[in-house]
């Protein structure tokens, strides 16, 4: 189950930093959903955060400066050192 923006709204366990997480991968989908690909958020724990590529994105050569890409938008939005992981599959989300 992949985490929602409902879920995090409503939650009153996420913090200003999951919001701040969320709202940085939902501004990569739009470029990466017009290629045909996808990254959602499944889990946070500490400072690993860990997304699903989907689509086009499982396939891209490319898909690793993606991640790179999110990962350095997360460390200066956040202002602090976060690893972004990929997971393959259905991974369960935990708050």
């Amino acid at each position: 189950m992949l985490l929602q923006p409902k879920q995090l709204k409503q939650s009153p366990a996420i913090t200003d930093r999951a919001q701040t997480i969320h709202a940085v991968i939902e501004e990569i989908r739009p470029n990466l959903q017009r290629d045909g690909g996808d990254c959602q958020l499944v889990e946070i724990a500490g400072s690993k955060i860990m997304v699903k590529l989907t689509g086009a994105c499982v396939l891209c050569k490319l898909s690793s400066f993606t991640l790179e890409s999110i990962q350095a938008r997360l460390v200066e939005r956040l202002g602090e050192f976060v690893r972004l992981v990929p997971v393959a599959g259905a991974a369960q989300a935990r708050q």
